[in-house]
């Protein structure tokens, strides 16, 4: 049985450190708050009296137990009333030498059974540690930001960190109602190790201007389901930061995906570090407002509103799930569709599903029998190409093999009316290997529409070299009047979404196969601490793990990035047939 816990001393009382103080104080713990002097003492005492006082308004808290934890908590200015602590957790900010002079000072401070801790999310605990004269009593126990709401907590042990203390801070974890997971001092740990290099990917897409930063943001909100975009989250987490976790990560492991973005390095030394200085990648209402405010950087409203090709036939091409929902998407939109499939039975069996479709939508109370009657009658469906001629925007949507995909192009040169609009829904393919199959590759783009196409909000809007303007600015219409957010980028291997969550998915296996963490352990660090959706584990075994191969495959070859080369585990796992949810077997086992 390990010692319990009772007495916990808090250095540094910004934020994070605040926070977690108010999450020991909230579970029974008597806490010792230290600051430099009283201003930032009282400072701190603010912190936790702005979120207790939410918390009591919110119903989450009642006002005799915030008066309660504020009994638990004393403010101090000397680290000699840390002596009696049997815990003391250091969250200043994330300088080494500041950090490793707290530690020496605590060394000389503390009893000599104590525990000492470091909240740091990127530096090493190891040199923190040889601070002192006890380095095997230094554990990171890194809390997420905000402390009382996140449940997530990574325990870093060092190689010389004994095994009673990460039990012993193991246990005080789960008694604050925390979910622990156990891991070794690397920079990043789990979470950021996984979160930078996505962040890092996504500052580059905008700094080339491949991407605006509306456009990334939105994809992978509504593309993927996170709860913030990327650049929105740099900003919340403060640029300076951002910057310093990935220099760290960089210096560590020498991994190019980590090394900062150049126009992170000017940022934080023009000032602009996020929400916290008022701008940062979005303007603020006020420094430390999560309000954004409109800058020289916003789109115009009415921007899609601009000069664009009348669409009143849509033609769509393939009898597939993507084609049916992009049949039922556009005529519930109020367009005339026409559909091809190959053969009579794969027309009716088209028409079959989108009636079921249709039915269950009024069923739940999202359609009206009405609507539903109007969108089945603007649909045809035929089994001849040649059929399509009349069409103003023709959308292929069939098996995502090129040399199908080109000679469907071909035919469409052959059979489509001059000023027709020529759209392919690849999510891998290069579109401009489809437009240089015609004769008109200024009238072809790619819409990417994700799957279920009714459901998902998002439309990648793809423009090649040679797209025309007024092409792209017409589909990205047709997907706003069909109630979907279009987002624009440039004809690259995985658009956006695909090549912002696919090398972070890789890396995760990566993290596996180098033994550095577990499965259950990473998806719960990503879940739990980042607040996505689904762990990389989880997704991968969902999408497919021979799926995810050949599009992690694809952007190898396109960017011939390294830190883009498939992890060999993955590779193993496909060729052994294991590929997900779809065999009952992946990264997991669902037999």
């Amino acid at each position: 049985m390990g010692r319990e816990l009772k007495t916990v001393g808090v250095v540094g009382l910004g934020t994070m450190g605040a926070g977690i103080a108010e999450v020991f104080a909230r579970n029974g713990l008597t806490v010792v708050g230290v600051e430099r002097d009283e201003q930032a003492a009282e400072r701190g005492r603010g912190h936790i009296q702005h979120s207790t006082d939410r918390a009591v308004k919110r119903g989450k808290l009642s006002v005799e137990d915030q008066q309660a934890l504020f009994d638990r908590v004393t403010f101090a200015t000397e680290l000699e009333a840390l002596a009696d602590c049997d815990l003391v957790i250091e969250a200043v900010i994330e300088r080494l030498e500041l950090k490793r002079e707290i530690f020496s000072a605590l060394d000389k401070v503390v009893r000599e059974d104590a525990i000492l801790a470091t909240n740091t999310s990127s530096l090493s605990v190891t040199e923190i540690s040889v601070a002192t004269e006890r380095p095997r009593r230094v554990v990171g126990m890194h809390f997420f930001n905000p402390a009382p709401v996140q449940e997530f907590v990574e325990v870093i042990k060092t190689v010389v960190t004994e095994p009673d203390v990460v039990d012993d801070v193991l246990a005080l974890a789960r008694k604050l109602d925390k979910v622990p997971v156990v891991a070794a001092d690397r920079a990043g740990f789990i979470a950021n190790a996984l979160l930078f290099g996505y962040l890092n990917h996504a500052v580059s897409m905008v700094e080339s201007r491949y991407a605006t930063r509306e456009d990334v943001d939105a994809a992978m909100r509504l593309g993927c389901g996170y709860p913030m975009g990327p650049l929105a989250l740099l900003d919340l987490i403060g640029l300076d930061t951002a910057y310093e976790i990935l220099d760290t990560m960089y210096k560590q492991g020498r991994n190019r995906l980590h090394a900062p973005a150049p126009i992170l390095k000017q940022m934080v030394t023009a000032g602009l570090l996020g929400r916290k200085t008022g701008r940062g990648f979005y303007t603020y209402e006020a420094p430390d407002s999560p309000v954004v405010v409109d800058d020289d950087l916003t789109p115009k409203a009415g921007a899609d509103e601009k000069a664009v090709r009348p669409i009143k036939q849509v033609g769509v091409v393939g009898s597939g799930t993507m084609a049916v929902g992009i049949i039922e998407v556009c005529a519930k939109a109020g367009y005339d569709v026409l559909y091809v499939a190959r053969g009579t039975e794969k027309v009716d069996r088209v028409r079959a599903s989108i009636e079921r479709s249709l039915e269950k939508g009024v069923q739940r109370g999202k359609l009206s029998s009405e609507e539903r009657d109007a969108a089945l009658g603007r649909i045809i469906g035929t089994a001849r190409l040649d059929d399509l001629a009349p069409a103003d925007l023709v959308i292929e949507a069939v098996v995502e093999e090129l040399s199908v995909k080109q000679a469907l192009f071909e035919t469409f040169d052959e059979i489509c009316k001059p000023g027709a609009i020529l759209a392919t829904t690849t999510s891998s393919l290069p579109v401009i290997d489809l437009a240089m199959a015609t004769k008109r590759p200024t009238d072809v783009v790619g819409l990417h529409f994700f799957n279920p196409a009714p459901v998902m909000k998002l439309v990648e809007v793809v423009s090649t070299v040679s797209t025309a303007p007024d092409v792209a600015d017409s589909v990205a219409a047709l997907a706003v009047a069909a109630g979907k957010h279009p987002v624009r980028c440039g004809d690259r291997a995985g658009f956006i979404v695909n090549a912002l969550l696919f090398p972070y998915l890789n890396d995760a296996v990566r993290m596996l196969e180098a033994h550095y963490a577990g499965v259950d352990d990473i998806d719960a660090a990503m879940k739990l601490g980042c607040r996505l959706p689904m762990g990389p584990f989880e997704l991968l075994d969902v999408v497919g793990l021979d799926v995810s191969l050949a599009i992690q495959r694809t952007l190898y070859l396109e960017f011939r990035e390294p830190g883009f080369a498939p992890a060999p585990l993955l590779e193993h796992l496909v060729t052994a047939g294991y590929l997900g949810r779809k065999t009952g077997r992946g990264f997991r086992d669902y037999t």
